[in-house]
C-alpha cells in the first residue's frame, strides 16, 4: 500500500476531483473514521449521523465494484482520528494521504496537526479544496482582503469565475469487484430512510430539479407548501452531492446564466454563491465557529434568559401559526423551509430577544442538513450581528410573512393540526376566532408590536 484516501464530509466518488487525483497515484485503499462523540460535541443531529452510516454503507460497496477498499475504524474525536490514521499508515506502509479540506477551525487545527506526524515520518498529506467552487482565498477585494459584504463578493466572484470552474474529470476505473461487507458500527435504524443514499436516484433528483425545477425556483421557493426548493442540501453538506458538478450539469442546460443574473433560474446560483460566501467568511474569521458575533458593536446586546419562551419556540407552541409549523417541521422531518427558517430565527432572536446562539445549536442538534458555516451565517444574519447582517430594525412579521408566504394556510393545517378547522380568514392569527371555538392551541406568548419596540429598544442600548 503507498496511497490513502481519507473521506470526511465528500462522501461521493464521482465528482471528487481528490480522489480521482489519489486513484491515479495508485491509491486503491480509502478510510472513513466513525467520530459519534466528535459529532455530539459539534451538535450533529441524529438524523444527519444516520444518514452519513447509511451513505459510507452504500459508498463501500460501490467502491467495491471498482477494486478500491474502504476502511471504518471507530475514532471516537479528533484526536483518536489522529491517532488512528498514524497507526494505520504505519501498519500498511502508507507514504501518502489524500483527503478534502474542511475549514471549520477545529478540523484545521486537527488537520495541522496530522501534518506535522505524517511529515515528521516521512508521509506526505495532500488537501483539496473540493467543498466549494472558489478556494477560500481567492475571491478578496482589491486590496486582497475578504469582503464582508455579500453583494460584492458575488460580483467578484462571477468576475473570476473561469479561474475555478475546472472540467469533471471522468472516473478514472474500470470495474474490478472485491468482497467488502457492511460494518456493524455502520448499522443504521433507518431514521433518515426518506432521504436516498444511492446515486442512481441522486442523479435523478439532480436531473429533475434542473429540467423541471429550476425555471420555476424564484417564483416557488418561498412558498413551504410548494416542494419548490431542490431538496439537495443534506447532499451537499456531506459531500454527497459535488456542488461543482451540479453548477456544471446547470451550465450545460443554460451555457450563459452566470452572465445573465436577471434570469429566474440565476436565483438558485444566486443561493449556491451564499453557501460560497459563508464558507469564505468562517476561512478568514475563524472565531465564527466559537459563536462570537461577527459585528463586535451588538456584544452590549443584553439578551432575555426565558426557557419558557426558549421551550415554547423550539416546540411550536409560540401561538404564532407560521412559527409553530416551521418548529414542527423541524421537528418531525429534521428540514425546514429556507423561508421559514429566517422567519422562526427572527422571531426568536427579535420577538423573544433570545440569543441567536441557543437557536443555532438547537437547529444544528435537529438538521438533515446542518452545516456550521450556512447555519452560523443565517443566523447572525437574522440577529443582526453577522456579517452582511439584515438591519436590527428590519423585524420579520410572523403574520404578515403566514399572509404572503402561506396564504390559505396549508403548510400551517399541515404541521398544526389543532387549527384544521380554522377557515383562511382566521389561520394567520387564529386568536379571535378561537375566542368563540376553544381550543388547545396556546395564546400568543408575545405581543408583536410590543416585542417590537423591545428589540429596537436592546439594539439602540435603551
Amino acid at each position: 500500500m503507498k496511497g490513502l484516501y481519507w473521506f470526511r464530509r465528500d462522501l461521493r466518488y464521482f465528482g471528487n476531483e481528490a480522489l480521482i487525483y489519489a486513484i491515479k497515484a495508485g491509491t486503491r485503499n480509502a478510510v472513513f473514521f466513525v467520530s459519534k462523540s466528535q459529532w455530539a460535541e459539534h451538535d450533529a443531529a441524529a438524523i444527519q449521523v444516520d444518514l452519513i452510516l447509511r451513505r459510507v454503507a452504500f459508498l463501500g460497496k460501490a467502491l467495491a465494484r471498482y477494486g478500491v477498499t474502504l476502511h471504518i475504524i471507530e475514532a471516537p474525536d479528533f484526536n483518536l482520528q489522529q491517532e488512528a490514521l498514524i497507526s494505520f499508515c504505519e501498519e500498511h506502509d502508507v507514504s501518502e494521504v489524500y483527503a478534502n479540506a474542511e475549514y471549520e477551525i477545529n478540523e484545521r487545527e486537527r488537520d495541522v496537526n496530522i501534518a506535522n506526524s505524517l511529515s515528521a515520518l516521512n508521509m506526505a498529506f495532500y488537501l483539496y479544496d473540493g467543498d466549494v467552487i472558489a478556494k477560500p482565498g481567492t475571491v478578496t477585494t482589491n486590496s486582497g482582503e475578504m469582503f464582508k459584504v455579500f453583494t460584492p463578493f458575488k460580483k467578484a466572484w462571477l468576475k473570476q469565475r473561469e479561474h475555478y470552474f475546472p472540467s469533471i474529470e471522468p472516473w478514472p476505473l474500470a470495474e474490478q469487484q472485491i468482497d467488502w461487507a457492511v460494518p456493524n458500527c455502520l448499522a443504521s435504524s433507518g431514521e433518515s430512510s426518506k432521504w436516498p443514499v444511492d446515486d442512481e436516484t441522486l442523479y435523478e433528483l439532480v436531473d429533475r430539479f434542473i429540467t423541471e425545477k429550476l425555471m420555476d425556483y424564484s417564483a416557488k421557493r418561498d412558498f413551504p407548501s410548494i416542494k419548490g426548493t431542490s431538496g439537495l442540501s443534506p447532499y451537499f453538506a456531506l459531500g454527497i452531492v459535488s456542488v461543482k458538478q451540479v453548477l456544471a450539469a446547470i451550465l450545460q442546460a443554460y451555457p450563459d446564466l452566470l452572465n445573465q443574473p436577471s434570469r429566474p433560474e440565476f436565483s438558485w446560483i444566486n443561493e449556491l454563491i451564499w453557501r460560497e460566501f459563508y464558507r469564505h467568511l468562517i476561512f478568514t474569521w475563524p472565531h465564527l465557529c466559537k459563536r462570537r458575533n461577527f459585528n463586535n458593536k451588538y456584544d452590549f446586546v443584553v439578551w432575555r434568559s426565558n426557557q419558557h419562551e426558549f421551550t415554547a419556540w423550539c416546540e411550536g407552541k409560540t401561538g404564532y401559526p407560521l412559527v409553530d409549523a416551521a418548529m414542527r417541521q423541524l421537528n418531525q422531518t429534521g428540514w425546514m423551509h429556507n423561508r421559514l427558517r429566517m422567519v422562526v430565527a427572527s422571531f426568536l432572536t427579535k420577538h423573544l430577544l433570545i440569543d441567536w446562539r441557543l437557536g443555532e445549536k438547537y437547529f444544528m442538534s435537529k438538521l438533515i442538513d446542518g452545516d456550521l458555516a450556512s447555519n452560523n451565517g443565517g443566523w447572525q444574519w437574522a440577529a443582526s450581528t453577522g456579517c452582511d447582517a439584515q438591519p436590527y430594525f428590519r423585524i420579520f412579521n410572523p403574520i404578515t410573512q403566514s399572509e404572503k408566504f402561506d396564504p390559505k394556510g396549508t403548510f400551517i393545517r399541515k404541521y398544526v393540526t389543532e387549527l384544521k378547522e380554522v377557515p383562511d380568514k382566521y389561520i394567520h392569527f387564529p386568536h379571535d376566532y378561537l375566542v368563540l371555538k376553544p381550543s388547545d392551541y396556546p395564546k400568543p406568548i408575545v405581543d408583536h408590536k410590543l416585542a417590537r419596540e423591545r428589540a429596537l429598544a436592546a439594539f439602540k442600548g435603551e
